[in-house]
This record gives C-alpha cells, structure tokens and sequence, in this order.
C-alpha cells in the first residue's frame, strides 16, 4: 500500500470536512443502494423497534431498563441495582469495555456503521427523510444554492419540522429510560406547569438532538467520539476492516469505450467519495473518519457489475488480507481478549445469579456500652438498614442465629420493607455471658420475612473481659 499511498499523502494534512481556509464544508453524500445497504436497514429498524419498545415493556412490575441517575436507582432485566451493588455494574461495563476492544481487533468500527445510535439516527432516519424531502444529493446542493423561493421555504421548513418533532419524541424516549414510562405518563398527563424544570430540560434535549442530526452530524463521529481514535491503538493489520483491493485496483484508470484496459480495476469514478457520509476516500487506506457503514462497498460494487469485473474492490477484509492474499486466521491476541471476556462474563453471571434481593446492613450503635439484665445476660444495642431490590413489599422480622442462645428483641414498631425501599431500625441483642468469646464476639443474625430467611448479617457484640 504504501507505494500507492504516497501520492496521496496530503490527504492526512486535511479533514474532509474543514476547507483551506478553516471554515466546514457541508457534505453531501449520496443515497446508497444495494445489499449491504439493505441488510443495514433491516439491522438498524429491528434496533429501533427494541429501543421504542424497551421502556413500555415490564418483568414482574419492573420496568427492562430504567437508568436512574439521579436517584442512582438502576433496573435492568426486572432486578433492580442499587448503590450497594456498585461492583456489579462496574464489572459489567469492564465486560462490555473488553467485547468493544475484542470486536475492534476483529472487525474494526463494524459497531459504529451498524449499531451506534447516532449512525442508525442519523443515516436511517434523518437523512432518508432529508432524500425523501430534498432528493438525491446534487438536488440538495442545487436547493441549497437556490434563493428562497416558496418551494424552499416549503421544503426546508417541512424538513426542519419533522426534525424537531423527532428530536422531541428521542428526547421523551430517553427520560423514559431514566424515570421510568410510567412516571413519563403522568407528567404528560399532568399540567406542564407543575414540571417547569422538567419541561426545560426535556426542551434543552431536544434541542441538542436537533443540532446534533440537522447541523452537526457526521462531526459527531469525527471530532467528538473517541472511539474513531483509539481504534488506530486497538487495530492491527490483521483487523477485519472496510478496505479498499490496492493490489487489484492500482493503478486507476478512467475506463474508455473500444480500448484495451492494461491498468488495475478502479476506474476512478469517485463513486465510492460520493457515498461515503464522512467524505473520506477510502482508497487512501483506513482512517479515523470510516465509520464502516459499507456505503462505498455498495456503491463500488455496482460499477464493477457494470463494467463486467467480479465485485469486492472495496470489501471486508484486513491489511494483510489484501498484501498476502492470506484468510482470516485466529491470533493470539484475539484468543487471549476472548479469554478475559468469557472470565469476565462468567463472574458477571454469576454475581447476577447469586444476587440477594435484600441487603441488610447491622452496626452496634456509635457510643453504647454493652449492658447487664437482672438475668446476667448481656445486652448490645444495634442499628439495622434494609433495602428492598424487588417490587414486593416485605415484613421484617430478626433472629440470633450464631450464637443460637438469646434474643432480639425489636425498640417501638416492626419493621416492614416497602417495596424498592429502605427501613430503618433499631434493637436489642441479648445473649447470656457464658456463649460469649470476649470483650468482642462475633455473631450471626438472620433477617426473615414470613418465616424466609432472605439475609444474614455478620457484626460484632461486645461483653465483659473473662
């Protein structure tokens, strides 16, 4: 690659969307047709359904996903997490970290052509409306360079419009994500004037997502992300990338009618630049920008059945795919980021199964010594929390279960556990001095409800040096 390379160096002194003069180029890709372009419709409206569906659907009264923040109140598959169970969600995200990495060294940007939010967003709705409205690209070049007549103004206030109202339900879809669908209805039912600052803050969304899809687009992918950058660390030449066949390419030549072709298959008709949403050429090597949305595939895929040549000038393949001629083969670097992956999935799995759906929490109160009854037992006061992981609301009742000899006897009201709530309370340990190891014993205490043991708490109790 490098000796085609070189003749076009400068293209990495440049961004394609920033002119000389340091001012945005707006592009304007054009619409691509064909199979892989279809596989990526189906791809994207099957994830689209699954996003506008999750917040509506429910596991015993739960929602599936619900991502409270603020409230650091965390619903995933009906199980509610809760700051106490902070290792788990962080293991989860090191789980999903390491699959990222293992997908990147294997097939390159392939989650950000088919599966990010903000290509699926951008490409497979508001630039298919943008086409529909408009039209192709060179009609929205020429409408845009037009004078406002009565047909722009129509078009370009329908297009916007649609954007905004779009931009409204997203920003809705994703409160609903953070407090819940039903929470979302009742401030939807209710008067806007009871939830200014929710309102405010559902408009700034809005807003944001509207900039996002109507102004500042594929900038998104190439000067925010992160993860265009960081592929260049996790990608190797035996990464699974979009790539263009230098080998059988080069060198390009126009193709004329009624003349023997000596040169390589690309015949340099830039259709593969037309396309491409980030205005790169691909046939300059891998870059940043290539979100691998397969719009080039297709579109360079169509002139080679045109002009009789087998298809995959532009492809699937990796580096040294295209130098060698070699297959794909199993590295130890992906068998190694396989391995860390399925440990890591493993522990996760595991820490979900063997989850307790209530935490309790057990400390002798800050300052109190122990006392004596007129029987010569020994008695400790203590404080307890309990959260409530479920939708079911909980009678609390506590037994010594380590020492077996004694009791505990609850100070004013029962303990009842609301539901996806927290008690409080406070009682009395009482164990004779003879089952007692020292000035600090270690004991067990079970929390039941309904006579089921659902917790046991480890704490320490404090007696009479022997």
């Amino acid at each position: 690659m490098a000796n085609v390379a070189t003749d076009f160096d400068h293209f990495r002194d440049t961004v394609s969307t920033v002119d000389k003069e340091g001012k945005r180029v707006w592009l304007y890709p054009k619409k691509p047709v064909g199979k892989y372009f279809n596989a990526r419709k189906l791809v994207s409206y099957g994830l689209l359904t699954i996003l506008f569906a999750v917040p509506f659907l429910k596991i015993n009264g739960l929602p599936v996903l619900m991502l409270n923040f603020p409230a650091r109140k965390f619903i995933i598959f009906g199980q509610i997490f809760w700051p106490q169970d902070f290792f788990i969600l962080l293991l989860a995200f090191l789980t999903l970290v390491v699959f990222i990495i293992l997908f990147t060294v294997v097939y390159g940007r392939v989650f950000c052509g088919w599966v990010c939010p903000q290509t699926i967003f951008m490409e497979m709705v508001f630039r298919r409306i943008e086409y529909f409205i408009e039209g192709d690209y060179n009609k929205q070049k020429a409408l845009n360079k037009a004078p406002w007549t009565r047909e722009k103004i129509l078009k370009k206030g329908t297009k916007h419009t649609i954007f905004l109202a779009i931009s409204f339900l997203i920003a809705n879809l994703f409160l609903a994500y953070i407090i819940g669908i039903d929470e979302l209805k009742a401030i939807v039912l209710d008067s806007p004037l009871n939830h200014l600052a929710g309102l405010g803050t559902l408009l700034v969304f809005a807003g944001m997502f509207y900039w996002v899809y109507a102004s500042f687009r594929e900038q998104v992918c190439t000067i925010v992300c992160p993860y265009g950058r960081l592929q260049g660390v996790m990608m190797d030449k035996k990464t699974t990338v979009i790539a263009y066949d230098f080998v059988r390419g080069e060198p390009r030549e126009k193709q004329r009618k009624g003349q023997e072709r000596t040169a390589g298959d690309c015949i340099d008709c830039n259709q593969c630049v037309q396309v491409c949403p980030t205005g790169i050429d691909i046939r300059n090597g891998t870059q940043l920008e290539c979100i691998n949305c397969t719009a080039c595939i297709d579109a360079c895929n169509n002139i080679m059945d045109l002009i009789n040549k087998p298809q995959g000038l532009i492809r699937y393949d990796s580096m040294e795919g295209i130098e060698k001629g070699e297959k794909w083969k199993l590295t130890s670097r992906i068998k190694g980021y396989t391995a860390v992956l399925l440990v890591l999935m493993g522990i996760l799995i595991t820490l979900l199964v063997t989850r307790n759906n209530v935490d309790a929490t057990i400390l002798r109160t800050p300052g109190m010594l122990f006392q004596k009854s007129d029987k010569g037992n020994i008695i400790n006061l203590y404080n307890i929390s309990v959260i409530n992981k479920t939708n079911e609301e909980m009678p609390i009742t506590l037994k010594l279960m380590e020492p077996a000899q004694g009791n505990i006897q609850v100070v004013k009201n029962n303990l009842v556990l609301p539901k996806q709530g927290i008690t409080e309370g406070v009682f009395l340990a009482e164990i004779p001095l003879q089952y007692l190891k020292g000035i600090n014993s270690e004991i067990e205490i079970g929390v039941y409800s309904q006579g089921k043991l659902i917790a046991v708490e480890k704490t320490k109790f404090m007696g009479p040096a022997k």
